[in-house]
């Protein structure tokens, strides 16, 4: 595929200055999904079951072609024009999982915007041809979140799913012609541990687990 071809990635030029004063170019993907006046292309949506047993992360098995595996993923989603934050992760969590979950807090359930790379995009080379850019050889988990590569971002969206309620005992995702995802949950306290599982049972940890996953660790070891 071409680069005029492609439908959701650019490849656009960029000139800056480095702290010398040198003037440096650089190229970078970047999408071109995201609505007109928007600086945010989707959300990443960290979602909690409330369960009598204890909080659940609520995670997604999907394969990815750059990758070539399968990939442990939250739920996440472009944003829609005209569409918050807030609205965009309710309704993205609904289609991918059928769950129906609230916004965590009043503006304290989103973070700030961050940058990343994509799991489910190709890369491009300095042809302008789209190419598998899958690795050979995986020896840790695999790590998208590249500002280096391109400009894409997301906010990330706190969401808490109250498991008493009749929408949420028998959930029908609603999804999209073209997407298969397998929805399954992760006792919290056991999430590092099973993130070390799943990627030793050979699928991909997307950057967005993997980190959440580090930082429980960071705060069980440290006893933060």
């Amino acid at each position: 595929m071409s680069a005029a071809e492609a439908k959701v990635l650019s490849r656009e030029p960029i000139t800056y200055k480095d702290p010398n004063g040198k003037a440096r170019t650089w190229e970078s993907a970047e999408r071109r999904t995201r609505p007109v006046n928007s600086s945010v292309d989707g959300v990443g949506i960290i979602a909690i079951l409330e369960k009598t047993t204890g909080p659940e992360l609520l995670l997604q098995k999907q394969f990815r072609p750059p990758v070539g595996k399968v990939c442990i993923e939250v739920p996440a989603g472009l944003i829609d024009a005209g569409e918050s934050l807030e609205q965009c992760a309710v309704r993205e969590l609904k289609e991918e999982t059928g769950y129906v979950g609230q916004v965590v807090g009043d503006g304290s359930g989103v973070s700030p915007l961050m940058f990343n790379g994509m799991w489910g995009f190709p890369a491009m080379n300095p042809h302008g041809v789209l190419v598998d850019c899958r690795p050979k050889t995986l020896t840790s988990h695999p790590n998208n979140l590249d500002p280096g590569f391109c400009n894409t971002n997301l906010n990330v969206v706190h969401v808490s799913i109250d498991m008493s309620t009749e929408e949420n005992k028998n959930p029908k995702p609603e999804l999209e012609s073209g997407e298969f995802i397998e929805v399954f949950s992760v006792p919290l306290s056991n999430l590092y541990s099973e993130v070390r599982k799943l990627e030793k049972d050979g699928f991909a940890i997307d950057a967005r687990v993997g980190t959440l996953a580090e930082g429980l660790e960071v705060a069980k070891k440290w006893k933060l």
